[in-house]
């Protein structure tokens, strides 16, 4: 099985079979008003986004976690992600921003002050001049936020190594921060539902497929600390307990889902079981949002499970993936248009390997391909890469 490493510079081709390879769903939502980068495949599959085209179209509140790590400057590939928080919050979103100092910190070495000097002169000037409303957005540090930290402590209890070795590739020349991070990186992604920050609600975290180590990884937290579980049935839905005082929670969500409008019940006490007969496959939101309200009231530790929306890697000027921490792969947002002009043209062309080759089939300019996927007028920028590869 092929290893998805969040901290390399690795790039990915085959899309369709990292999905089946890692149980990721197609992503085939239409969207409201939605921007290119939705439109054109470049969003290619998400985790558990029904939730939150529920809330787009329902118009209840749902809000967004990105991050970043200040490694270096912010280019063209975090541009897209960008793009989609901006679409959110229009949607009507709260955001939080997550600056990634401890993890910049385990996997490059950068200290906590060097990471809030890079944050706040290169990342956050770039957030609000892609479109971000400042007084709806909030920055924060990983290292400063003490739910964050809490989060990771209290929760990691049902993580054990030979997990995280299986994920994430480690190896004894791992340092121990390094093998922390990704907790830190769970607290991040879950402690937007606390009280203070908005409360249980459905969150979105848009992210490359290189991250999608993190998100399987918090998914599976929030599974394992949840007290029920929904099952689909021949009859209706299946609603299972699995703590103590059974007969008491399964009324109270019984009352609660005839708060909803569901009439017709099913208790079974000795399988812990609680049966929604007049409730089908489409009504598994409906229920399982009422029963994190119900959970919210004696699990401290129940979460909305966060969504996510993974985007193909943008390709960097020398082939592989583009990157901060490689200056020659990335056209930067804060380059002037000449710095932009020469790196251009000392990128990879995409020439073929043979000149018969390049006669019949024309070249594969990486500009091409960026203006395919980001232009409006996507009609004009197919005829200009034909052009631009023609052998004439």
């Amino acid at each position: 099985m092929q290893l998805i490493n969040p901290w390399s510079s690795q790039q990915y081709k085959d899309y369709a079979k990292l999905r089946d390879q890692f149980g990721i769903q197609e992503f085939k939502f239409d969207l409201p008003d939605a921007p290119p980068i939705f439109r054109r495949g470049v969003i290619f599959g998400h985790r558990g986004f029904e939730y939150i085209y529920r809330s787009i179209m329902k118009k209840e509140k749902f809000g967004v976690l990105t991050g970043l790590m200040p490694s270096g400057k912010m280019h063209f590939g975090h541009k897209m992600t960008i793009d989609q928080v901006a679409y959110y919050q229009r949607m009507g979103a709260d955001v939080h921003i997550a600056v990634a100092d401890i993890e910049a910190y385990a996997s490059r070495g950068i200290s906590l002050e060097k990471a809030k000097e890079i944050a706040l002169e290169e990342y956050v000037p770039s957030y609000i001049a892609l479109g971000l409303d400042p007084e709806r957005t909030e920055v924060y540090f990983q290292s400063r936020r003490i739910e964050v930290k809490d989060i990771a402590w209290k929760l990691s209890r049902k993580v054990n190594l030979s997990e995280f070795l299986a994920i994430y590739g480690f190896s004894g020349e791992t340092n121990m921060t390094h093998i922390f991070s990704p907790l830190i990186q769970v607290g991040d992604i879950l402690h937007v539902q606390y009280e203070k920050f908005g409360g249980r609600r459905p969150i979105i975290v848009p992210v490359g497929v290189d991250q999608d180590p993190h998100m399987r990884l918090t998914r599976d937290i929030v599974d394992r600390w949840r007290m029920f579980s929904i099952s689909p049935q021949d009859r209706g839905l299946g609603v299972f307990y699995k703590g103590e005082d059974v007969r008491k929670k399964l009324e109270r969500a019984r009352e609660m889902l005839k708060e909803r409008g569901y009439k017709k019940f099913e208790m079974n006490i000795p399988y812990k079981a609680l049966y929604i007969l007049d409730a089908g496959k489409e009504d598994y939101l409906e229920v399982e949002s009422t029963l994190i309200s119900l959970e919210e009231e004696f699990n401290p530790n129940v979460f909305y499970p966060p969504a996510a929306t993974y985007h193909r890697l943008m390709t960097g000027l020398t082939g592989g993936k583009m990157s901060s921490s490689i200056p020659e792969s990335a056209i930067f947002l804060t380059d002037t248009p000449e710095e932009a002009k020469k790196k251009v043209r000392n990128a990879k062309t995409g020439g073929r390997a043979t000149l018969e080759e390049q006669r019949k089939y024309g070249g594969e300019p990486l500009l091409g391909e960026w203006l395919e996927e980001f232009h409006e007028r996507r009609e004009w920028a197919k005829d200009f890469v034909k052009n631009v590869v023609s052998w004439d």
